[in-house]
């Protein structure tokens, strides 16, 4: 399916439960466990209230985090990625120190029928947007070295690495790389008043 058959927009309070499907297939797919924090058993397992709770977070309208979704012209979800606003001068879930206002993205997953689409950049375009005109001067993301797809991507969408590492969680002997996009300037490519 073209992503044009597919609606990118932020997900609502009251989805909830479809949040909680994508998480879980998002959450079997063969690279898991080298994209997401968590597994399928902790996701599972965990109650309604945390997932109502984890939806509204980053639902239409909140304005530390924000969760798209793709959604196919049957209704279903095929697709997703969140971006949260860290402040400069906090520290990260890393342990890190934030120098500037900037995003992360997380959370990034579609499902295998709809990869090579040109889907996960119209998501990535949403999540970006909305990141930038909330003043973000660069958005970031971490990566498993071993997770080549996703690393492709992420090139090509204009992220490279920063030369920061952070420990895999549970299994500090392994590192995942920060990449980054900076903000693009005014008139310039991708900017206000640029090509792109």
């Amino acid at each position: 399916m073209p992503f044009e058959d597919c609606v990118i927009r932020p997900v609502r309070a009251r989805e909830w439960s479809a949040v909680k499907e994508l998480r879980l297939a998002a959450l079997r797919d063969p690279v898991a466990h080298l994209a997401f924090l968590d597994s399928y058993e902790e996701a599972v397992a965990r109650s309604d209230a945390y997932w109502r709770e984890r939806t509204a977070n980053g639902a239409e309208g909140a304005s530390g985090a924000q969760q798209f979704v793709a959604e196919a012209g049957d209704g279903s979800w095929v697709g997703t990625v969140a971006v949260l606003i860290e402040e400069a001068g906090t520290t990260d879930w890393a342990g890190f120190r934030v120098e500037r206002r900037q995003g992360h993205l997380v959370g990034v997953y579609v499902a295998p029928g709809h990869r090579g689409s040109g889907l996960t950049k119209a998501l990535f375009d949403a999540a970006l947007e909305w990141v930038w005109g909330r003043g973000a001067e660069r958005v970031r993301l971490i990566v498993h070295p071993g997770n080549a797809r996703a690393l492709g991507f992420y090139r090509k969408a204009g992220f490279v690495e920063s030369g920061v590492t952070v420990p895999l969680a549970g299994r500090p002997d392994e590192r995942e790389l920060e990449m980054v996009v900076e903000r693009p300037r005014a008139g310039g490519p991708g900017g206000p008043g640029g090509q792109g």
